[in-house]
């Protein structure tokens, strides 16, 4: 736990550092942190600059981990203005520094959130596989997670690693929530020798070798693997029945009380608003009133956490994870 803290500490003052280098060419600009992908950012982007804000923020993309830290380590006194985050991220970071705003605006969320953040985008886990490296090798089509974990899939599965990616912890939690703590011990110790090199830190990475036909198999984020097959590539998505789990991303504004907080909380409600058209083409899991999906975006065994999420619960995670290996 001290090792996780203090890096960090370790991993913030060097954007500390970075900020105060790069901070007179982005005086007065808004500054947005986010951990979305390159998708997610480009959906930002395009509603804000469609909106007349062009050439007033700053967008800078962090990994989860790497924002997590910030935004722990420092509160309030971080460089952003305004972050988009993993919801559970956000409102650890409110527990403990009371540093975002309630919003002045509205929305129609599904579900209620706290005042101080609005949903942006929802991702869903599955299985997905390389149908023809399926086929060379005379593998099963798999239906579970615990499949994945046989001996005739050593070598050729994919996962992310829940200590970088929050795409794993939707694994993890699957595997915990099916197996309970002690069978699934076992069920990821199984899984984890399989994956050998293949244990990816970026929650893209397992459908990127499952695409190359580096592995017959992987898990991540669903809608990666509806695009691939859609786009003609030989992959599979395959519901597990240990559940497709889900997280959301928000955004919040953090409190400053300066001059550039009113116009801050102007670009988080064109975000919000603007830019949920794009985000549910990447990201089709409906968060609004009035939102659809496809069915081919439905997932089989949909499933909700059933404990609050927050730092500590992923970290109790990771621990365990850690422990299978």
């Amino acid at each position: 736990m001290k090792v996780i803290v203090l890096s960090l500490i370790a991993l913030s003052l060097v954007f500390i550092w970075a900020g105060r280098n790069s901070g007179k060419a982005d005086e007065g600009k808004v500054v947005i942190y986010t951990n979305g992908d390159e998708a997610a950012s480009e959906a930002m982007e395009g509603a804000l600059n469609e909106a007349g804000y062009e050439g007033q923020y700053v967008l800078q993309s962090l990994g989860t981990s790497e924002l997590g830290g910030k935004l722990m380590a420092e509160g309030d006194k971080i460089e952003a203005d305004v972050v988009t985050m993993s919801s559970y991220f956000i409102e650890s970071a409110q527990q403990q520094h009371a540093m975002f705003q309630d919003l002045t605006f509205s929305t129609n969320a599904l579900e209620q959130n706290p005042p101080y953040y609005a949903p942006i985008l929802g991702n869903t886990g599955s299985i997905f596989i390389n149908t023809e490296v399926l086929k060379q090798k005379g593998l099963p089509m798999p239906t579970s997670m615990k499949d994945l974990a046989k001996p005739e899939f050593k070598g050729l599965v994919s996962i992310p690693n829940i200590m970088d990616s929050s795409t794993g912890w939707l694994l993890v939690q699957a595997i915990i929530s099916e197996y309970g703590e002690q069978d699934g011990k076992t069920v990821l110790q199984d899984l984890i020798a399989n994956t050998g090199p293949h244990l990816e830190s970026s929650g893209s990475g397992p459908i990127k070798k499952v695409q190359a036909g580096e592995v017959a198999a992987g898990f991540g984020l669903r809608y990666q693997a509806v695009m691939a097959k859609e786009s003609g590539l030989p992959i599979e998505y395959v519901d597990p029945i240990e559940g497709n789990f889900s997280l959301t991303e928000s955004i919040a504004v953090v409190n400053k009380d300066d001059a550039t907080t009113s116009l801050a909380m102007d670009m988080a409600e064109i975000i919000t608003k603007n830019a949920r058209k794009e985000l549910l083409t990447h990201y089709p899991v409906a968060l609004y009133e009035g939102e659809t999906v496809m069915d081919v975006n439905k997932p089989a065994y949909a499933t909700q956490f059933e404990q609050p999420l927050t730092v500590e619960l992923l970290q109790q995670h990771q621990e365990f994870f850690k422990s299978a290996n």
